[in-house]
C-alpha cells in the first residue's frame, strides 16, 4: 500500500500547521489533537481497504498473434461484494503498442466488468502476458494497493498471416492482383492436361480432341493448365543486413511476410514450398504440398529472428545445393549492398547449375523519401547526394548479377509480396522450370 494524493495533501496541511503552531499563532494542543485525528483516519481507511475483496480477474485473447497488427484483447473482472474503485492495466510484453489503457473503473457489487483493449505485437516469437495489474482506491481515497491477478500467459507471435486469410476466399488471380501483382495475359497454353470440355468459340483448332469428338459427335476440346508438383525455394537473409527497419518493423519481418504470400500462391497453384532461413539464424523447412504445408511455414519460422552477424551466401548456397536436388525456383530475399557483391556472385552460379534463381533485393524506403524530398539547404544536397551515390553503387551490383542472367527485383519492403508473386507466375507461365 501506498499513499495516495489526497493523504499527501493531508499530511503537508498538518505540517503548515505545525508552522503556525511553532509561531503561537495556533494552540499545540490543537496541532497535536489534529495530528491525531489525521492518523486514526489513515489508519482506518488503511484497515479497510486490506479488508476489500479482490475481484477474479481473466483475459481472453488468442493463442496466436499476428506481427505488426492490432488484434483486440479483453479484460474480465468479476467483483464480489463491496464497491470498488479501480486503475486496470494489463501486463502485456514490454515495447508493445497498447490502445486503450489504463481504465479508471467503478466496480459494482456483485458485477461483472469487461475491458476491451487493442494490442500491436512488434517482435515474433514467444512472448508473455505476467497478469493483470490492479490498483484499488480505498473508499477515503487516502491509500492505493497495487495487486497483479490472474495467471500468466504464453502466446505465440507469428510472422502476419492475416493477408492470407483475406486472399482464401478469392482466386489466385484475384488474390495476384489484391497483394499488388501484374498478372499479364498468358500466350499459349499451360503445359499439363487438365480436362476435356465442350468446345467453344475462339479455341484453336490444335486443342479439338478428334477422337472423343468422333465418340461424342460434337465438338470436344482438351483443356490445358500451367504445370503443377514444381518446387520453390525460399531463401530468406537473416543476417545483419535485414535488422534495418522500414516503420516498426524489421526488413526481416516484413521479408517473412512476403514470403508466406508467394508460397500461399504457390500452393493453390499445386506446387511444393521450402524455406530455408540462412546467415544468422538457420532454419530448414523442406518443400511440401498441399492446404497444411503453410501452417507448417508458420510454426517452423515465427520464432526466427536476425542477427548482427554477416551473411555467408557461398555458405547458403552449399547448404541449399546439398538439400535440394530437385530442380527449382529458388528466390533468396536479402539486403544487397555493392559490397556485398562479389560474395553472392560466385553463390548465385553454383545455385543455377540446377535452379532457378531470382534475387529480391530489398531497398530502404528512406532513400526514395531522400530523393523525392526538395533540396533547400547544403545538408540536404549533401544528403541528396550521398542517397543518390548509394542507388548508384547497388545498382552495379544489381547489374553484375543480371549479366549472370540472374533475375534482380529491387524494390522496398511495400513492394516485395506483390513482387515476389508477379515474378513466380511470370516464371511459372513461361514454363523455365
Amino acid at each position: 500500500m501506498r499513499p495516495a494524493l489526497p493523504l499527501v495533501v493531508a499530511l503537508l496541511g498538518w505540517a503548515a500547521l505545525g508552522l503556525l503552531a511553532s509561531a503561537d499563532l495556533l494552540p499545540a494542543r490543537g496541532w497535536a489533537w489534529a495530528g491525531g485525528l489525521l492518523a486514526l483516519v489513515a489508519a482506518v481507511d488503511a484497515l479497510r481497504l486490506r479488508r476489500l475483496p479482490l475481484p477474479d480477474a481473466a483475459r481472453r485473447m488468442p493463442d496466436a498473434l499476428p506481427v505488426g497488427v492490432a488484434r483486440d484483447i479483453a479484460l474480465l473482472l468479476d467483483n464480489g461484494a463491496a464497491t470498488l474503485r479501480v486503475d486496470v492495466h494489463d501486463l502485456h510484453p514490454v515495447g508493445w503498442q497498447a490502445d486503450g489503457l489504463p481504465r479508471t473503473l467503478s466496480l459494482a457489487p456483485h458485477s461483472e466488468t469487461r475491458i476491451d483493449y487493442t494490442l500491436r505485437p512488434l517482435e515474433r516469437g514467444d512472448a508473455e502476458f505476467a497478469g493483470i495489474h490492479l490498483r484499488l482506491h480505498a473508499p477515503w481515497r487516502l491509500w492505493r494497493r497495487t495487486v497483479v491477478l490472474g495467471t500468466p500467459q504464453a502466446v505465440r507471435v507469428f510472422p502476419n498471416f492475416a493477408p492470407l486469410a483475406k486472399f482464401a476466399l478469392l482466386g489466385s488471380e484475384q488474390a495476384s492482383r489484391a497483394i499488388g501483382a501484374h498478372v499479364r495475359r498468358r500466350r499459349g497454353e499451360g503445359t499439363d492436361f487438365h480436362q476435356m470440355r465442350d468446345y467453344r468459340v475462339g479455341d484453336s483448332l490444335r486443342r479439338v480432341d478428334w477422337k472423343a469428338t468422333a465418340r461424342m459427335r460434337r465438338l470436344i476440346s482438351r483443356e490445358y493448365q500451367d504445370e503443377r508438383n514444381q518446387h520453390l525455394v525460399l531463401l530468406v537473409d537473416t543476417g545483419q543486413r535485414m535488422l534495418a527497419r522500414d516503420g516498426t518493423l524489421s526488413h526481416f519481418d516484413q521479408a517473412l511476410d512476403a514470403a508466406l504470400v508467394v508460397a500461399w500462391l504457390a500452393l493453390r497453384q499445386g506446387d511444393a514450398v521450402g524455406l530455408l532461413a540462412s546467415g544468422g539464424a538457420q532454419r530448414w523447412v523442406p518443400p511440401q504440398r498441399g492446404a497444411g504445408a503453410i501452417d507448417v511455414l508458420l510454426r517452423q519460422t515465427y520464432d526466427l529472428q536476425p542477427q548482427p552477424l554477416a551473411t555467408d551466401y557461398l555458405a547458403a548456397a552449399t547448404d541449399l545445393s546439398l538439400r535440394q536436388r530437385r530442380r527449382s525456383l529458388v528466390m533468396l530475399v536479402t539486403n544487397l549492398r555493392d559490397e556485398d557483391a562479389d560474395d553472392l556472385l560466385p553463390a548465385v552460379r553454383m545455385l543455377q547449375q540446377r535452379h532457378h534463381v531470382v534475387v529480391a533485393s530489398l531497398r530502404e524506403q528512406i532513400l526514395d523519401a531522400v530523393l523525392e524530398d526538395p533540396v533547400r539547404d547544403l545538408r540536404g544536397a549533401v544528403r541528396a547526394a550521398a542517397a543518390a551515390s548509394y542507388l548508384q553503387q547497388r545498382a552495379i551490383a544489381h547489374e553484375a548479377l543480371r549479366a549472370q542472367r540472374v533475375d534482380v527485383l529491387d524494390v522496398t519492403c511495400a513492394q516485395l509480396p506483390g513482387a515476389l508473386v508477379e515474378r513466380y507466375l511470370a516464371i511459372k507461365r513461361a514454363g523455365v522450370l
